[in-house]
């Protein structure tokens, strides 16, 4: 069976040209040549969120600018799935780690739906507004993210940009805020950023993504505009992993744990948000020393997003804002860069079979 990787565009409004189309495109692992993939999607599709089912590879779910959507054959055709509310866009999906029929999706306006059938039929979750919630940024806020503990999948984690981080402990039944320590940190001068709105807590609740590992439990790897935190504790409490004293840039896009190694994270580091450099960077201690992983490319945008493969160790690809896409087929040693089509921009979803 052909291992493939999947890369998601969609336009964004701060600062790239909105006529230029989204869309979904697909690419035989170690290959050179992307597949615009259409059939069943909506017209100038929107994607930024993609998740591929852990055990079976031809079944892969989108998230577009009206809900979610599957394929049962690697993305050759796609179905709208029955979700209970229209003209939500779909940010974030993520599959149960032990049993792939759970899905939850996040969407924007935030809202957090589950489905335990695969996506045949989906309930909204009651989640709540952390303290933390911005929104005066001139577009809604979204849940960008979520995160599910492999040791304990009952242990849900969703980033909100912009708004920090909210936790369920109970499979998405009840929620928690965990920004009062973000909050906390929020205060410190060289953690305050506003750019968009009317407060300084701007920075530090600008979500982008978040992880649990096994190989420690109940610890939460967060990546926000002001860097990496972690929290040792499920959101009680968070420190500042100064990625600063590794790599010059702070500002975080992704951060993913390797599917054959909990130890190592990768990191999607860039100088801002519509920065002209960025770089992958790699650690193999959970976080305590890193270095950078791509060498031998020249990244010209904000690094958006990594994805490791889910069947090779080896293999591990992440993209740009404005539509690079490198990877390695070595474990590092080197690298290559496949861009995608021409015009197509702003990848915010990438996933690699």
């Amino acid at each position: 069976m052909t291992p493939y990787v999947y890369a998601g565009a969609a336009p964004f409004s701060g600062g790239s040209d909105v006529t230029v189309a989204g869309g979904l495109f697909r690419q035989a692992v170690g290959d050179d040549t992307w597949q615009v993939l259409s059939q069943g999607l909506p017209g100038r599709a929107e994607i930024r969120a993609i998740a591929i089912h852990p055990s079976d590879p031809q079944v892969v779910y989108a998230g577009a600018q009206d809900g979610p959507y599957r394929s049962l054959d690697s993305g050759e055709h796609w179905e709208q799935l029955p979700f209970p509310d229209r003209d939500v866009a779909v940010w974030s999906i993520v599959c149960h780690p032990r049993n792939p029929r759970t899905l939850f999706v996040g969407t924007a306006p935030p809202a957090i739906y589950r489905s335990d059938d695969g996506g045949e039929r989906w309930r909204r979750l009651p989640i709540i507004e952390p303290a933390g919630m911005v929104r005066s940024m001139g577009f809604p806020c979204r849940i960008i993210r979520m995160a599910v503990d492999p040791t304990n999948p009952d242990e849900l984690y969703a980033g909100i940009e912009v708004g920090g981080v909210i936790r369920s402990l109970d499979g998405g039944e009840t929620w928690e805020d965990c920004t009062k320590e973000l909050l906390r940190l929020a205060e410190q001068p060289h953690l305050k950023s506003q750019i968009a709105s009317d407060t300084e807590i701007e920075g530090m609740m600008d979500s982008h993504a978040l992880s649990v590992s096994a190989a420690r439990p109940g610890t939460v790897f967060l990546a926000t505009r002001m860097g990496l935190f972690c929290s040792p504790d499920r959101g009680e409490s968070w420190h500042e992993m100064e990625i600063w004293r590794f790599s010059p840039f702070a500002y975080a896009r992704d951060i993913q744990v390797a599917p054959h190694d909990p130890r190592t994270l990768y990191a999607a580091l860039s100088s801002a948000a519509l920065g002209k450099a960025g770089s992958l960077y790699r650690s193999q201690d959970l976080g305590q020393t890193w270095q950078r992983f791509d060498h031998d490319v020249t990244v010209r945008s904000t690094m958006m997003t990594v994805a490791p493969s889910l069947r090779d160790p080896r293999v591990v690809y992440c993209a740009t804002r404005k539509g690079q896409v490198f990877s390695t087929q070595d474990g590092g040693t080197t690298w290559r860069e496949c861009s995608l089509p021409a015009g197509r921009q702003d990848v915010y979803a990438l996933a690699c079979a």
